[in-house]
């Protein structure tokens, strides 16, 4: 039941859910996100408009009102099944950078049509290499890749997802860039599941490592994708890549971060 205690039971859903990272679903996914057009289901990516939507209306899935960026059956599946499980997962934070000068340059108006510009492309950019949309605070990006979406490569998935971000908002296009973007990533463990009630839920993770990643995203430069050494190892990053210690926030010690930007080599 939502809002009860969850129990081992529940636990050991949600880590074989998770984790077994099903071929089918992975298919599913792949099959919908190629359907005209977004904006579209953050789980199974079913598109919420364009020629595929009614299609997929007929089939029982259209947005859920109690959470719109969800279609109506991955809601139910949240709502049926709340809970969660600690899994490996590698998080992708990217943020614009000096939101607050160049939202003084625009009207209000402007700022809001870059932010929708922005989270169109970074939901294709994450939907292209099988993550999952986790949120949009202001100008952050929050995705999130794991085994059942994204396979056990999940951070080559994640750093292929930050680049796919920055190519696409311009970073080593000649004329530069038209928003400034960095990036972090970091991989670990963080308890993954559904939050919320009957009113509303969604797929989250919570705990250091994604913390650890949100730290990471704010000290990446513009046009930069601050990796863990953690997630690095995990992706088989090419080793000759920059390497560095940061003091962040809120970390009781250094943390070794590999810098990957657009136009070096691709290392994985």
């Amino acid at each position: 039941m939502p809002g009860s205690a969850p129990t081992l039971k529940d636990e050991a859903f949600w880590r074989d859910f998770l984790t077994r990272g099903d071929s089918n679903e992975r298919k599913f996914r792949g099959v919908m996100r190629r359907i005209p057009h977004g904006p579209r289901c953050q789980l199974c990516a079913v598109p919420f408009e364009g020629l595929g939507a009614p299609v997929m209306r007929l089939l029982g899935k259209r947005r859920a009102q109690q959470n719109p960026k969800v279609c109506s059956s991955c809601f139910d599946f949240m709502r049926d099944h709340h809970g969660g499980a600690t899994i490996e997962v590698s998080v992708l934070f990217a943020d614009i950078r000096g939101s607050t000068s160049i939202a003084e340059r625009l009207s209000p108006a402007e700022y809001r049509a870059l932010l929708d510009r922005f989270y169109a492309v970074a939901t294709a950019a994450v939907f292209d290499h099988d993550g999952n949309v986790d949120k949009f605070v202001g100008d952050e990006l929050m995705a999130l890749f794991f085994p059942l979406l994204s396979g056990e490569e999940h951070a080559a998935h994640a750093i292929a997802g930050a680049k796919g971000v920055l190519a696409a908002t311009g970073h080593g296009d000649s004329g530069g860039p038209w928003v400034p973007v960095g990036a972090g990533i970091h991989t670990g463990l963080a308890w993954v599941g559904s939050m919320g009630d009957d009113t509303h839920a969604e797929l989250t993770a919570v705990g250091d490592v994604v913390n650890t990643t949100a730290r990471l995203a704010a000290a990446a430069g513009p046009g930069e994708i601050l990796v863990s050494a953690e997630a690095a190892e995990a992706a088989r990053l090419d080793p000759g890549l920059d390497r560095r210690m940061l003091e962040l926030k809120g970390k009781g010690a250094p943390v070794e971060v590999v810098s990957v930007r657009i136009g070096a080599p691709a290392g994985v």
